[in-house]
């Protein structure tokens, strides 16, 4: 693993705008996507290091979804709401259809990839990797700057078809899509994704969270949008607590609605499955040290650490102890939430900039992966994304 030095294409605004990526430069001018650099492996390094991790660790993960979903103790450990116990319990035992998810890993070319976290409910960074990511390699290769036979970790927009088209098959042929359209990010995610749904065979509706109304059908409640029509299947690109505390979340259970991600999802997108994993799985090579804040073994981390809210999004709310001092905190509206602590992993570091890698798994299976890198400590919202190719053997 290796960072290269790259000149960015001339055109890429102009291939984002093609490709619908017209979200890479914030309002204030922060650009998140950078191709003047790239990050080089070999294939064993994406075999061994990342993709079977990935694959092992969503294995650990269904598994202790299965056992969440079974107990009300472990649930309310996680800070979820009795009265939403049975809709998690409900949902799993249904097989309720999960569509992707990304694992954020520390890794610097020699392993094992540690987990830092599971974003499984609602991650973002989906059109940067699956599409925009891939068009750079393809335009790379074309004008001699990427070696002919540079290859990629990325089948996620063919796994993303397969698994809308298993999806359809369980939820009917109007797919929803709805997000807080107000932002890009949200709004550019849910557009791919409902293009996606599109050549999946599903009629795509995109809607603002705040376009979808409640009615009475039948003696019990319905979802429709602001054309009347019934919301029967529905991806939502808005965190499964935000939506319980909404004012139509008790109307959840009884809709019929079919949600994606489901309701069991919930229990793997909250930080607490950090020290969960660690409790059933002491020493595995792919897991930190973690604990539930009032947990009196979190003292066996030591002085150093990181402190993670149990819901929380890019950042926000965490804080890095290095030696029993404050080395770098993020403010949020999360602190509310409860805390877990995680032992520190090594991230790795190339010319002054830190690294995370984002590895998705689309369905069941690994699927590829993205860079963010970062100036912090923490990868928050400024990290830039960066793209990777396989160099060839």
């Amino acid at each position: 693993m290796r960072r290269r030095t790259l000149n960015p294409r001339g055109d890429w605004r102009e291939v984002a705008a093609e490709v619908g990526y017209d979200f890479h430069t914030s309002d204030d001018g922060h650009t998140v996507w950078c191709e003047d650099a790239a990050y080089a492996f070999t294939l064993a390094q994406i075999e061994e290091d990342l993709e079977a991790p990935t694959a092992e660790l969503h294995k650990l993960c269904l598994e202790l979804a299965a056992e969440i979903a079974g107990s009300p103790a472990l649930m309310r450990r996680l800070g979820i709401p009795d009265w939403t116990h049975n809709l998690v319990t409900r949902s799993h035992r249904s097989r309720d259809p999960h569509l992707y998810g990304r694992f954020d890993l520390a890794y610097d070319g020699t392993g094992p990839a540690k987990l830092l976290e599971y974003n499984a409910d609602t991650p973002t960074a989906l059109l940067e990797t699956a599409v925009f990511q891939w068009r750079w390699l393809e335009d790379l290769q074309a004008s001699g700057a990427l070696p002919v036979g540079a290859d990629q970790f990325n089948s996620v927009h063919e796994r993303l078809l397969a698994r809308l088209v298993e999806i359809r098959t369980r939820g009917g042929n109007t797919l929803h899509l709805a997000c807080m359209t107000e932002f890009p990010e949200d709004r550019g995610t849910i557009a791919y994704l409902a293009d996606c749904a599109a050549q999946a065979g599903l009629s795509a509706r995109l809607i603002d969270v705040a376009d979808i109304g409640l009615r009475q059908e039948g003696g019990r409640p319905a979802f429709i949008d602001r054309s009347g029509e019934a919301v029967r299947l529905l991806f939502k690109l808005y965190p499964w607590e935000w939506l319980l505390r909404d004012g139509f979340g008790s109307a959840i259970a009884a809709s019929g609605t079919a949600f994606v991600e489901p309701a069991w999802k919930m229990v793997l997108s909250n930080k607490g499955i950090l020290p969960l994993l660690w409790e059933r799985h002491p020493g595995h090579p792919n897991l930190l040290p973690a604990y539930f804040e009032d947990d009196p073994r979190k003292f066996e981390l030591g002085r150093s650490f990181a402190r993670k809210p149990l819901l929380g999004r890019e950042g926000a709310n965490v804080t890095i102890f290095a030696d029993g001092q404050v080395a770098a905190t993020e403010e949020g509206p999360y602190a509310g939430n409860g805390f877990v602590r995680q032992a520190l992993a090594p991230i790795a570091a190339f010319d002054g900039r830190r690294v995370v890698i984002g590895s998705w798994v689309v369905g069941d299976e690994p699927a590829g992966i993205i860079l963010r890198e970062s100036a912090g400590l923490i990868s928050g919202d400024t990290a830039q994304l960066v793209p990777h190719f396989i160099e060839p053997e």
